[in-house]
């Protein structure tokens, strides 16, 4: 499918009752059941909107990175992202004051590590979750180079 020009909207519906957790919809895909996190004294065997926070940062990410590797024709064999964010009061606001993105690429000895470090920063610029973001973003990469 083709990529639609900007502006985009998005629109996710989320409903709960007292009793119950939240469910999250969205035109023509699956509900997804949300609860609060086991640090804020939730059941912790949910998705909790932290988790689907720092998901969309990762996911992101790694779509970024997989549409600007497709532009440059830059070959890689897999790609692991685990991004980790510090929740805590800033100025008397709860919100996520520092995430850490750590990238492990593995590319084919025949690629470069320092195309494939470009390559990751670029996308973390151009990860639009993190580009709307206040808090401070960190990329970590780790690039292995693999015979194939």
């Amino acid at each position: 499918m083709a990529a639609q020009a900007l502006p985009h909207h998005y629109q996710v519906k989320a409903t709960g009752k007292p009793d119950t957790y939240l469910a999250l919809s969205v035109v023509n895909m699956p509900d997804l059941v949300v609860a609060p996190p086991a640090q804020f004294g939730g059941p912790g065997d949910e998705w909790s909107p932290e988790d689907l926070f720092m998901a969309s940062i990762a996911s992101c990410f790694i779509l970024s990175f997989k549409a600007i590797a497709r532009a440059s024709k830059f070959s890689w064999l897999s790609i692991e992202c685990d991004s980790e964010g510090l929740l805590e009061k800033v100025e008397g606001l709860t919100q996520f004051s520092k995430i850490v993105t750590r990238a492990n690429l593995v590319i084919p000895a025949t690629q470069s590590i320092e195309k494939a470090e470009r390559l990751l920063h670029k996308a973390e610029q151009s990860c639009l979750v993190v580009n709307s973001l206040s808090s401070t973003s960190q990329l970590e990469c780790l690039v292995t180079v693999e015979d194939v």
